[in-house]
């Protein structure tokens, strides 16, 4: 069963993530898919312990988003030069590829997140 409850959770934060992306910037690149999927999937691990806070979930979830934001970077824009996103004229980005004000974003959408991540666990118990 627990299968079933992360392919949901993946598949929910596929969509939802490829949604955001379209709606705030045009357009979104299959990896950004996938990489919300993965997101959404470890915030619902994280999110299944009982006794988490939302502002420790919030926490956790940038530093989480942020590296795996860092690795897709480096793998779709360095590596593949897909230029599927370029932070270099945002102040104290590493490598065009993360910075501290879409880490803060990343900790913002953690909200929503971590009670969707409470709806999906209702959903499956």
């Amino acid at each position: 069963m627990k299968y079933a409850q992360y392919l949901f959770t993946f598949l929910m934060g596929y969509f939802l993530y490829g949604f955001i992306e379209v709606a705030s910037r045009g357009f979104t690149h299959w990896t950004m898919c996938l990489t919300g999927g993965l997101a959404l999937t470890i915030l619902y691990i994280i999110n299944s312990n009982k006794t988490i806070t939302l502002i420790k979930s919030c926490i956790i979830g940038a530093v989480i988003i942020t590296c795996i934001e860092f690795i897709v970077g480096i793998f779709d824009n360095i590596i593949m030069g897909w230029n599927v996103w370029d932070y270099s004229d945002i102040p104290f980005n590493i490598f065009g590829q993360i910075c501290p004000f879409f880490s803060m974003l990343w900790g913002i959408l953690c909200i929503p997140a971590f009670f969707i991540c409470k709806q999906i666990r209702k959903k499956f118990n």
